[in-house]
């Protein structure tokens, strides 16, 4: 980033913090603070090991430093400034997941548009908060845009707090399907003095694989019996012998299927089991970025603060937000919206931002600034000099 560029950056960050007033997590004073301010050059100088103190008056802070990124440990710590980790007192920790579009299955950053990019983490976001709402009843959940690639949620109720990295990660592991047991989704249930097994569909992926196995069963049904026949010998393990049986049972007895019961059908119907719990991990599983979970002293960005890769607002939300919320729009800092600035690109671009499609022509050209900002922080403009 040449010298010009770097210090519109900064000087316009600047402004947009003069403008807002930032909100803080909690406990922001035992909390690690940090930041990469506008370094000249190739690289980048991170700034850590601040206490709350140290940094004065938050908003004063903010205006005069405009750093390119801000952050805050997920930790709590006795001495929070320390100058190693080891001194800093460890107390305890909140459980942060990151969902970042870089790392989703199936998307190539290199042939994958950004608000394609977008739209996929929030599906991902979704699914990942089923498993917060629904598989651990976490009550104190927190959702941010983080300002560039995806989301952050932020879980503080007090039973995670003193989790080590160890519990952090089977927890990652669940919401990941990581080495998923079909036969742990399994119970065995005695009725009658007859025992059989059975899904267990009163939550979790049992409850996922069980909804995947009756809404299969209902497909079948509606087909005729070749097609259905096909389907299922489509499956690994499924041949002509087993598919007519596990047909036959479905249709004898369909209420076994709406029970969970893996003994109707014989070892078929297990198998069905088997291939859908692999097909329902690949579809509902949450594409977490593990380290950042399973570390204890993670940094995090700070809400409220611009992204210095995109100049967007890294946007805290309310769950009722979630659904309508479009970051290409609602992260657009007003200051940066109303007034034209010129650019130099070395290539044709197309911004969509703020409800626009900018078409950026290579060379100098003159573009509202929302979009101006967001190709300089990305390295693909830089700031010409104005007429």
């Amino acid at each position: 980033m040449d010298d010009r560029t770097r210090e519109y950056l900064r000087g316009r960050f600047g402004d947009y913090y003069r403008s807002v007033s930032l909100s803080l997590p909690p406990d922001a004073n035992l909390r690690e603070w940090g930041h990469i301010p506008w370094t000249p050059g190739s690289g980048t100088t991170m700034v850590r090991h601040q206490a709350l103190t140290e940094l004065g008056h938050v908003d004063t802070f903010f205006a005069d430093n405009a750093p390119r990124h801000a952050y805050f440990s997920a930790a709590r710590y006795d001495e929070p400034g320390a100058a190693t980790m080891g001194q800093k007192g460890w107390r305890n920790a909140d459980l942060v997941f990151d969902l970042d579009a870089d790392h989703l299955p199936g998307i190539d950053p290199e042939t994958t548009s950004y608000p394609e990019m977008l739209a996929a983490c929030k599906d991902a976001l979704f699914r990942l908060l089923d498993f917060l709402d629904d598989d651990f009843a976490f009550e104190d959940v927190t959702v941010v845009f983080s300002g560039g690639r995806g989301y952050h949620v932020h879980v503080r109720d007090q039973s995670v707090r003193e989790l080590d990295s160890d519990a952090r990660r089977e927890i990652v592991d669940y919401v990941r399907a990581i080495d998923l047991d079909t036969d742990a989704l399994i119970r065995t249930v005695s009725e009658r003095g007859t025992t059989k097994r059975v899904l267990r569909t009163e939550g979790g992926w049992g409850a996922r694989v069980h909804d995947a196995l009756v809404e299969y069963a209902d497909d079948l049904r509606e087909m005729d019996e070749e097609a259905a026949r096909e389907r299922l010998m489509e499956l690994d393990g499924i041949g002509e012998g087993r598919a007519e049986t596990i047909l036959g049972a479905f249709d004898r007895n369909p209420t076994a299927v709406r029970e969970g019961n893996v003994e109707a059908g014989g070892p078929g119907v297990r198998r069905l089991v088997s291939a859908l719990a692999t097909r329902v991990a690949a579809e509902d599983a949450a594409p977490i970025d593990e380290p950042v979970t399973t570390d204890t002293r993670r940094l995090i960005r700070l809400p409220g603060t611009l992204h210095g890769g995109s100049g967007l607002v890294v946007t805290p939300l309310d769950r009722g937000e979630l659904a309508d919320f479009d970051p290409l729009r609602d992260a657009v800092p007003d200051r940066f919206v109303g007034r034209e600035i010129r650019i130099e690109t070395d290539a044709d671009r197309t911004v969509e931002l703020n409800g626009e499609r900018v078409r950026v022509e290579s060379g100098r050209d003159t573009v509202p600034e929302f979009a101006g900002v967001f190709l300089m922080a990305r390295g693909e403009a830089r700031k010409a000099p104005e007429r």
